[in-house]
């Protein structure tokens, strides 16, 4: 905690002495309020918190300049927007965007926020949605500020013209009560919120960004109304949502789900179904061909194929190099050079290539008989690919990072326990191929045959 402080400290100095955004002040969208908030609105507050439930994706969008030139709040840079939205009228010498405007220009300048907070949220997942680094805070932050600006300049016009109205009571008479701008802050907060379905940093990310200190808990009221209505919906945030499209094994360790089977040789890929080295009988020649013939990351290595004594574990990349160095200079060892992990060459046969140096000789082990549950505590916590699985050190079968994904995510939303332990015809549909969304994440078949 003390490094921490230490920490923010120098960068508020760094910052106040460098004045990077030449505003003299700390934070970028700083803003100050003559008046402060009151009882009655806290239902649009909370209101502004369901609106902040944004979505994913959407599959086009060539025609970005076509669809904001229209707009004049679609022009504008998104901070310089954000900034606007957030600031207050009084303290705002040029309203180059016409938020101020009254009478007649009021309903004209809501229409355009709304639309506006409409063109961003689809232009955002557009842009979410390609690989390229649009970003999402920034996007979200200013839809939130539209649709909440929005609703701000209509709850000031209904006090305006009925301050009569009960929940008006706390208003002094011929003196402005409700601030735009204030709602476009807390909307922000609950776009931010409904996006990415976090809480606590969201307040203080708009706290630090804006120093409205005095509503914090419009904020916090906004952003957890955010989040209940977003898990309602879904529990996953944008994130969690793309991840789980895109297919990727991710694992979530705070996921205190069930585990939907008992043991984990129920679903591990048998010894029979893997692709294993025995640790002598191999020539620089006959691994090179291996490894052009088959596509596997890595490979387990056993005592002999017989009865598979789990050796030690050699990846790919480390098999390739040892073979190109054992080929190059200054070795420059004959194709049909013997090579062996584990056990000792004959006296007198030649040369030989050791590669018990290049072998992984304690992989992660677990007991066949152990838990499912157990097992993906592994994965979770260790950040494991790959586990092996042996009974007295025979290796009995293997299980991967992409394969508990699949059981987790795909199986478990089928439903019942007896579909799980049939997880080896995978339902009756063919098993999800290994070398798709896992090999882009480093996480392909490791001596599976498939």
């Amino acid at each position: 905690m003390w490094q921490s402080f230490v920490c923010a400290m120098v960068a508020a100095v760094t910052l106040q002495a460098f004045d990077p955004f030449r505003t003299g002040k700390l934070v970028q969208y700083q803003v100050t309020y003559s008046r402060g908030w009151h009882d009655f609105e806290t239902v649009p507050f909370a209101l502004l918190g369901v609106i902040g439930v944004s979505s994913l994706w959407n599959p086009e969008a060539l025609v970005t300049a076509l669809i904001n030139y229209p707009n004049v709040l679609m022009r504008a840079q998104s901070s310089e927007l954000v900034y606007s939205l957030f600031a207050e009228c009084s303290a705002v010498p040029d309203d180059q965007f016409g938020l101020c405007v009254s009478g007649s220009g009021v309903g004209r300048i809501v229409a355009l926020l709304l639309m506006a907070s409409v063109l961003g949220f689809g232009l955002a997942s557009v842009t979410f949605g390609l690989a390229i680094p649009a970003g999402i805070i920034l996007p979200s932050m200013a839809i939130g500020a539209l649709y909440g600006r929005a609703l701000g300049i209509t709850m000031e016009v209904w006090q305006r013209d009925f301050p009569d109205l009960v929940i008006f009571s706390s208003c002094e008479a011929d003196v402005p009560c409700v601030t735009p701008s204030t709602y476009a802050i807390i909307g922000a907060a609950s776009a931010l919120g409904g996006v990415t379905r976090m809480t606590v940093s969201i307040v203080v990310i708009m706290f630090e960004l804006t120093g409205a200190l005095d509503y914090v808990l419009p904020i916090m009221i906004a952003v957890m109304i955010s989040k209940w209505v977003g898990d309602a919906m879904g529990k996953r945030g944008i994130y969690e949502s793309w991840i789980d499209f895109n297919e990727y094994p991710f694992l979530d360790n705070r996921d205190d789900a069930p585990a939907p089977i008992s043991s984990v040789s129920e679903v591990m890929t048998p010894v029979e179904d893997l692709l294993v080295l025995p640790s002598s009988g191999h020539t620089i020649r006959s691994l090179r061909e291996l490894l052009v013939n088959e596509p596997y990351r890595g490979f387990p290595v056993v005592s002999d194929s017989h009865d598979s004594l789990l050796v030690g574990y050699i990846s790919r990349a480390e098999l390739i190099f040892a073979l190109e160095s054992a080929l190059g200079d200054p070795t420059r060892l004959p194709p049909e050079t013997e090579a062996f992990f584990f056990h000792p060459p004959v006296p007198d046969a030649g040369p030989t290539l050791n590669l018990k140096t290049w072998m992984d000789q304690t992989p992660i082990t677990l007991s066949s008989k152990s838990s499912f549950r157990l097992t993906r505590d592994m994965f979770e916590k260790l950040g494991l690919r790959y586990v092996l699985l042996c009974d007295k050190g025979i290796l009995q079968g293997l299980l991967t990072k992409k394969d508990l994904w699949y059981i987790l995510n795909k199986l478990g939303e089928r439903g019942s326990e007896r579909d799980l332990l049939s997880a080896a015809p995978f339902l009756g549909e063919e098993p999800p191929p290994l070398t798709s969304a896992a090999d882009e994440v480093g996480d392909g078949p490791i001596g599976v045959r498939t």
